[in-house]
């Protein structure tokens, strides 16, 4: 069975200011997903699902198909606030979703095979999709996950605070823990997080979660209950957030099985704020010089 590629797109972009994951960056006027997309195609992916927002599927859907058509299958689902809340009153006054794990959750019905979960606005490069493409088709099972992990320090922004899932792992490189910590920034050769969680200093060769995951479908019915679990307990905080880590977390201290780090020689760039956006694209334009991606991608 062929493993599905999952795109988280349906975030607001809430301190960037505009709808990013449909912004161009590349030479030839790709988005960040078009790489992402590009790389997943020559990795072996056939099928690409993306997870919107029903308020601006028409304009997604119009510059993402075109150039894509007959090169991968392509499904959509939409994240929507009241999915899997039966049972529950929605806040009137809530707008933000409630998180990337509710996201993957959206698309249960949309995947019955091993699938990975990327976002829509980072950049992973070609090494991680190759990784992530292998592991689904050798190795993932109900009780066997995975995460690619890239080191913190390359993660970070120069024009701002990130949020990163900070991951721990064992000898055999098997997940020991995640958290996701906020507002993490680099101060006097320190990378601190301002979160009121501890440690605030955070080692400088950590590991960490970029949100590129690959699970098998079993992980649905899992976050189901934790999401069930997660209303019960966060419903009138209007801003919590039910992030995939938290899933991955439970998933492994409750013993339902192994979340293997996968180190990638890749490097992440990504479009936090306005800010980072000629940096990336001045990246995106030295690997097409060093012959890495085509001026083109989609001919």
């Amino acid at each position: 069975m062929e493993p599905t590629l999952l795109i988280l797109a349906a975030g607001m972009a809430s301190r960037y200011g505009s709808m990013k994951q449909i912004q161009s960056f590349g030479p030839g006027g790709e988005t960040i997903m078009d790489y992402s997309i590009y790389d997943a195609i020559r990795a072996g992916f056939k099928k690409v699902v993306f997870i919107i927002r029903k308020e601006f599927a028409d304009d997604f859907k119009a510059i993402v198909e075109p150039p894509l058509k007959g090169k991968v299958e392509i499904d959509y689902v939409y994240q929507d606030l009241k999915s899997f809340t039966e049972g529950f009153d929605v806040p009137a006054d809530r707008t933000k979703p409630w998180g990337t794990a509710h996201a993957v959750l959206c698309a249960k019905n949309a995947i019955n095979e091993p699938f990975a979960v990327i976002n829509a606005d980072d950049f992973y490069g070609r090494d991680a999709f190759e990784k992530a493409y292998s592991f689904l088709k050798k190795d993932v099972n109900d009780n066997t996950y995975s995460i690619i992990g890239y080191e913190l320090l390359k993660t970070l922004s120069e024009n701002g605070t990130v949020n990163r899932g900070v991951c721990v792992a064992n000898g055999g490189g098997n997940l020991v823990s995640i958290a996701e910590r906020i507002n993490i920034s680099k101060v006097d050769g320190k990378i601190l997080a301002d979160d009121n969680q501890q440690p605030k200093e955070l080692p400088i060769d950590s590991q960490v979660s970029m949100n590129f995951w690959c699970f098998s479908p079993s992980i649905f019915p899992y976050s189901e209950k934790l999401f069930n679990q997660f209303l019960k307990d966060n419903l009138s905080n209007i801003k919590s957030e039910f992030f995939i880590p938290i899933v991955g977390d439970k998933f492994i201290n409750e013993a339902k099985g192994t979340i293997k780090v996968i180190p990638t020689s890749s490097q992440w760039f990504g479009v936090t704020y306005k800010e980072d956006a000629p940096e990336v694209k001045a990246n995106l334009e030295a690997l097409v010089n060093a012959g890495e991606y085509p001026a083109k991608l989609w001919p």
